[in-house]
C-alpha cells in the first residue's frame, strides 16, 4: 500500500477517530483502517448523546466531562450541529425523588439543579404531568447527530489534520511496527486497535482476559413533532436511576429499584431505561433496551420496543408516536469496567469502551491511549 506512518489505528468508530485526533494534535503522521466503507456500528447507531451526569464516579465521569469539552470544541470546527445541549432526568416517584436530591449533594451534581414538578414542567412543556414528582437539569450533556457527526469528524481529520483514511481496507494482522491488510502492509510505528464488537480476529486472547461479552440494544426513530414541540435538552426517566452508575452507586437508589422490581419487572427484564432526544427536524430518537450474549441474535422483538413507547408515553405528551426507523446495536460490555487500554506490546495498544459509553467518553480515552504510546502531552 505504500507510506509508512508514526501511528496505524484500525478501526474508524469513535475511539479510533477521537485516537486519531489526540495522535494528529501532537504533529503526529496518522492513518485510520477500516474493513466498512465508513462508520457503521454502534458509532453511529446511537443517541449521539454526550452524557456526563449519570456516569460512574471517579474516572469515567472524569473522561466524559473531558469529552464534552472536546466535543464543544470540535463539533464546529468540523461542521457538526449540536442540536440541544443539557439533560432533564425526571422523576415520577418519590425514591425517585430521593435519587435526585442524594446525588445533587454529591460533587457530580454540584452544577445540577433540582426542579419541582411545576418547575420540570416549565422546563419542558411537553412533558406528561400526570405523574411527575420533580425534576433536575444538568447542564453538561450535547447531542449530536451520529450518523453525520461520525462522517464529519472523519472529513475534518482528513483535510484539517492530515489523516489517512483506509475504508473499506480489513486489518488481518498486527505486529510492532506494521499492519497487515486485505490491501497490503502498512509500516508503522505504533498501533492502536479499536475493535469494536469484533472480539476474535484481533488479540482475542488478550480480550478474552477481560470476561467480555456483547450487548444488543434496540433503539427507533418517531416521526416528526409539531414545530412549537421542542425538548429542553435530553430526557430520562426513573429506569435510568437504575441502570446509570452514577445513581446506582448512591444509597437511595436500593429503595427506588426495590420499587421497580414490583411495578416495572418487565422493562428491567429487558434492560429498559428511557432516553428521548430530539433531531432538527423534531423527530425523536427513543431507546433503548440491553440484552447480553456472546452472539447476540439479530432481531428486535415487539415487545421490547412497545414497552420503550410506553415509558416514553408515561413521561412525554408525544403527538407524533408513528416510527418511522427502527435498528439495533452491538457494544461490548465487562461487568467490572467501563473500559480498558490493553498493552499486547510496546508500540501496540488495544482500546476498548466497555460500557456504551463510547460517545461519552472516546475523546478523553483517545488521549489517555496517545498518552500511554509517546507520554504525557
Amino acid at each position: 500500500m505504500g507510506h509508512s506512518y508514526d501511528l496505524a489505528i484500525v478501526g474508524g468508530g469513535i475511539c479510533g477517530l477521537a485516537s486519531a485526533l489526540a495522535a494528529s494534535k501532537r504533529g503526529k503522521k496518522v492513518v485510520v483502517i477500516d474493513r466498512d466503507a465508513q462508520s457503521n456500528g454502534a458509532s453511529v447507531r446511537n443517541f449521539g448523546f454526550v452524557t456526563v451526569t449519570g456516569q460512574k464516579a471517579g474516572e469515567t465521569w472524569l473522561r466524559a466531562a473531558r469529552s464534552a469539552e472536546i466535543w464543544r470544541d470540535i463539533a464546529p470546527k468540523a461542521g457538526i450541529p449540536v442540536h440541544h445541549e443539557g439533560l432533564l432526568v425526571t422523576a415520577q416517584r418519590p425514591e425517585a425523588v430521593d435519587v435526585l436530591e442524594e446525588f445533587a449533594g454529591t460533587e457530580m451534581g454540584r452544577d445540577c439543579r433540582l426542579l419541582t414538578a411545576a418547575e420540570a414542567a416549565a422546563k419542558a412543556p411537553v412533558l406528561a404531568s400526570g405523574n411527575l414528582r420533580a425534576g433536575m437539569w444538568s447542564p453538561h450533556e450535547a447531542r449530536v447527530e451520529p450518523r453525520q457527526a461520525l462522517p464529519r469528524l472523519a472529513q475534518y481529520l482528513v483535510s484539517e489534520h492530515q489523516v489517512d483514511i483506509r475504508w473499506s481496507t480489513a486489518v488481518v494482522g498486527v505486529e510492532d511496527g506494521r499492519v497487515e491488510t486485505t490491501a497490503g502492509r502498512i509500516e508503522a510505528g505504533a498501533v492502536i486497535v479499536c475493535p469494536g464488537p469484533d472480539l476474535s480476529t484481533l488479540f482475542p486472547e488478550r480480550l478474552a482476559a477481560y470476561d467480555l461479552r456483547l450487548c444488543k440494544l434496540q433503539m427507533l426513530r418517531l416521526g416528526p413533532q409539531p414545530p412549537e414541540w421542542k425538548l429542553p435538552g435530553a430526557i430520562m426517566s426513573d429506569l435510568s436511576l437504575v441502570r446509570y452508575e452514577g445513581y446506582t452507586g448512591l444509597a437511595s437508589s436500593a429503595a427506588l429499584r426495590a420499587r421497580l422490581d414490583v411495578e416495572q419487572p418487565q422493562w428491567l427484564a429487558h434492560g429498559i431505561h428511557l432516553i428521548v432526544v430530539q433531531g432538527a427536524d423534531g423527530s425523536l430518537v427513543v431507546g433503548d433496551s440491553h440484552h447480553y450474549a456472546a452472539t447476540p441474535d439479530p432481531f428486535a422483538p415487539a415487545v421490547v420496543e412497545d414497552l420503550i413507547l410506553e415509558e416514553a408515553g408515561r413521561v412525554l405528551a408525544i403527538e407524533n408516536s408513528k416510527v418511522i426507523e427502527r435498528w439495533i446495536g452491538i457494544y461490548p460490555s465487562a461487568a467490572d469496567r467501563t473500559a480498558f487500554i490493553d498493552n499486547p506490546s510496546e508500540g501496540v495498544r488495544i482500546l476498548v469502551v466497555s460500557s456504551g459509553t463510547g460517545m461519552s467518553t472516546a475523546f478523553a480515552l483517545g488521549e489517555e491511549t496517545i498518552a500511554s504510546l509517546y507520554g504525557a502531552a
